[in-house]
């Protein structure tokens, strides 16, 4: 204003001609969602609550949600805690709910699933990526800070967090299996909703539009395992949960990766299995 007098912008007037520009900054790419093509997956912000019955104490159970991206129908329980074995339960049960599997799953970047995040190339954990294989399944993880890339379920969150969880805010439950008993009973009334704009439930668009597109269930469901990276010992064994396996003597010295279940021990050297 000192350098241009009465010819420079007022405030106001410089705020109004910056919105004006800044308007089509916003801009998104709309999602076109095909049949039987993703899963959206998060927790949800809010728990349930769940009382000790000798101590009284409340602790808040996490609340799983998922959703399809064509139909919107979605399927929400709780579980005991965010650890990978009750994230991969849960997956298994959201799929057996949804009669099929879809192409791929968009997660967020939670702990349990996603080791490092990163915009392009995430890193997923092994045991989750073991998973996706064993199921044929993409997992594509949101980007970090994007909610957008998830918009599905960040609605089907809030939607389950209305018409599910506030409802039970009154409710006393001693048990996570208590708590889902009642959470099925509203998820069914939920989903059987009609939808304001089209007029049909999401259970409606589930059968006419999703549950035709997806792929079969595999045979038999993927068992969990833990894992850690092990240095072979000059003896060729490899201690693992407190009791020791042999490898092959030329690795001694060298990196393997260990996975066990609750049947199986196996050690893998580069991607390919040793012992």
């Amino acid at each position: 204003r000192a350098a241009h007098g009465e010819q420079a912008y007022q405030y106001s007037w410089f705020c109004a001609l910056y919105h004006e520009w800044a308007r089509p900054l916003g801009a998104v790419l709309r999602q076109k969602h095909k049949a039987g093509d993703k899963a959206f997956i998060d927790w949800s912000g809010d728990g349930v609550d769940i009382a000790d019955r000798e101590t009284g104490e409340v602790w808040q159970a996490p609340v799983f949600v998922a959703c399809l991206g064509a139909s919107g129908y979605a399927f929400v329980k709780a579980a005991p805690s965010r650890e990978s074995a009750h994230w991969l339960r849960l997956h298994d049960e959201t799929f057996a709910y949804f009669g099929g599997m879809t192409a791929a799953v968009v997660p967020d970047n939670e702990r349990t699933g996603v080791t490092s995040p990163c915009r392009y190339d995430p890193d997923l954990n092994p045991t989750y990526a073991a998973w996706a294989q064993h199921n044929s399944v993409a997992v594509i993880p949101a980007r970090p800070y994007r909610p957008r890339d998830k918009a599905k379920v960040e609605n089907a969150v809030l939607l389950a967090q209305r018409w599910i969880l506030a409802r039970l805010r009154n409710h006393t439950f001693f048990s996570v299996a208590q708590a889902n008993e009642e959470i099925a009973r509203l998820l069914e009334e939920y989903n059987a909703r009609p939808l304001q704009k089209l007029g049909v439930s999401r259970r409606e668009l589930w059968e006419t539009v999703d549950r035709p597109a997806l792929r079969p269930l595999p045979s038999r469901r993927f068992e969990p395992f833990d894992w850690a990276t092990r240095t072979v010992n000059i003896d060729y064994h490899v201690p693992v949960a407190e009791h020791y396996y042999s490898v092959p003597h030329t690795l001694i010295g060298q990196k393997v990766e260990a996975r066990w279940t609750g049947s199986t021990v196996e050690f893998l050297h580069r991607g390919r299995r040793v012992a």
